[in-house]
């Protein structure tokens, strides 16, 4: 029998304040230092943990593709 192996799971347990430690085998594979962002997402298949981009506090990341020489000339003084 062939059986499809699952990574070994990590717990962590809420306190009082919500708040919960993050397993150090989490934090070695996701490269967390202290000071860094966590982003939580909703999908189908439960809630995904990763470490969010710096691009998470650029409003303006979303909008790259207006990010060419000819916009920068048009709008670059504005």
């Amino acid at each position: 029998m062939n059986r499809q192996r699952r990574p070994p799971a990590a717990f962590s347990k809420v306190s009082v304040k919500s708040q919960t430690v993050i397993p150090r085998e989490i934090r070695e594979l996701l490269k967390l230092k202290p000071g860094d962002t966590l982003r939580y997402r909703v999908t189908e298949a439960g809630i995904v943990l990763d470490r969010a981009s710096d691009d998470a506090d650029d409003p303006f990341a979303a909008f790259a593709e207006w990010n060419s020489e000819a916009d920068e000339k048009a709008y670059g003084g504005l």
